[in-house]
């Protein structure tokens, strides 16, 4: 009789670039007999919006250029009590007991592309949220820190989620493109039967960090809910023409991008040129809704067309999956269903493979606590540059 492979139960904790909040996953993962690739059942996922005073401070400590050191010693303690209680509360929601947490941390600062420091050049990246403080409220094991291991081994650091889209959306008959939109938008490609070493992942540039950012300075909200802002403008032309042409978009991949390109300097910028063209308010969120949509279409002309068509040119068909909140956005996501459509490419959601779109990357990271556990590689080199695969995290015992 065939002893049957031991599943663990693993939460899974993102607070992305956005800063709006804490998402938990709480998954059931399973070593797999058929393809070395681990099974991964969602069980539940929560969502945890940060307060208005500590959503404040995560902004100030991002890519600061002047912050005290004790702000930030006291802002990654306090997170990791803040990621404590959200694992706690959705554990008990859900009756699991837990094996094992995955935290990826709040970003605040990440630098993928080597820049000279000290005579050096010198690639870094920092998330904070202190997981000895959520394995002793939990007494469980804690992985922490996933990027630094990829960027040691010459990596970017990013995009890591290419892990989960290999285990829960690789086919053998269809070419996939995962498509998350959060703060940054990134995408991930799967030739028909692809293995590892067959994927291109990359962030493409912002989803909804420019639109979020203008949201909270033009009309005092913390994003375009439903897209309803941007469907009552227009684009504004000279201004988005001349931001595709910075060099971001059309180097190739891998690349990754963060509120250090995107954030609110950028985003400062962004608005000043278009009051220069006399836009209104609502013009100025559909602009920066249209640099989202065609950049991301932009990078799957350039980049994702020509590899699918080398790595699968016999695919039947392509499928161009969403997740994040930005898939909430109707205005941005009629305008990626624009272009997408002409190219018979089918657009669905992480919805329809039992995955809620804004607990996927929640989910990822509950996959890549569980492959530290087991000692395996979670990232994928293809995607993030690095020279081999490398066992991600750092452990916290409980």
């Amino acid at each position: 009789m065939t002893k049957r492979p031991k599943s663990m139960i693993v939460a899974g904790v993102m607070s992305g670039t956005s800063a709006d909040g804490v998402e938990v996953a709480l998954c059931r993962i399973t070593p797999s007999t058929a393809n070395g690739l681990p099974r991964i059942k969602l069980i539940g996922a929560a969502s945890f919006p940060y307060l208005k005073p500590l959503r404040a401070a995560v902004f100030a400590a991002m890519d600061a250029k002047a912050i005290s050191v004790a702000d930030i010693s006291q802002l990654n303690w306090r997170l990791g009590e803040v990621y404590a209680d959200a694992v706690e509360s959705t554990a008990k929601q859900f009756g699991e007991k837990l094996n094992l947490v995955g935290c990826h941390g709040q970003t605040i600062y990440h630098q993928g592309a080597a820049k000279k420091f000290l005579g050096r050049p010198v690639r870094s990246t920092w998330q904070i949220g202190e997981a000895a403080v959520i394995a002793e409220k939990l007494r469980i094991p804690v992985v922490s820190d996933f990027r630094p291991a990829d960027l040691a081994a010459g990596g970017q650091g990013a995009p890591l989620v290419p892990m989960l889209d290999l285990c829960a959306f690789r086919s053998d008959k269809v070419s996939r493109i995962l498509q998350n939109l959060g703060g940054i938008a990134n995408m991930t490609a799967i030739p028909a039967g692809a293995t590892a070493a067959d994927l291109l992942a990359f962030d493409s540039g912002p989803s909804n960090m420019v639109i979020d950012v203008c949201m909270t300075r033009l009309f005092g909200k913390a994003f375009d809910r439903g897209g309803q802002v941007a469907r009552r403008g227009k684009v504004i032309r000279p201004v988005l023409d001349r931001l595709l042409r910075e060099p971001y978009f059309s180097a190739p991949p891998p690349k990754s991008c963060g509120r250090e390109e995107y954030g609110e300097r950028f985003t400062d910028h962004f608005i000043a040129a278009c009051r220069k063209s006399r836009a209104s308010d609502a013009d100025i969120v559909r602009t920066a809704t249209a640099l989202s949509s065609e950049s991301i279409l932009e990078a799957y002309h350039s980049f994702v067309w020509p590899h699918l068509g080398q790595k699968a040119p016999l695919a039947r068909s392509v499928e161009y999956i969403v997740a994040g909140g930005g898939a909430k956005n109707k205005t941005l996501m009629a305008m990626l269903r624009e272009g997408l459509d002409p190219l018979g490419v089918r657009v669905r959601s992480t919805e329809d493979f039992g995955i809620p779109a804004q607990a996927k990357e929640g989910v990822a990271f509950a996959l890549l606590a569980w492959l530290t556990w087991q000692r395996r590689p979670g990232n994928i080199a293809s995607a993030t540059g690095a020279l081999r695969p490398v066992v991600l995290g750092k452990v916290s015992h409980g």
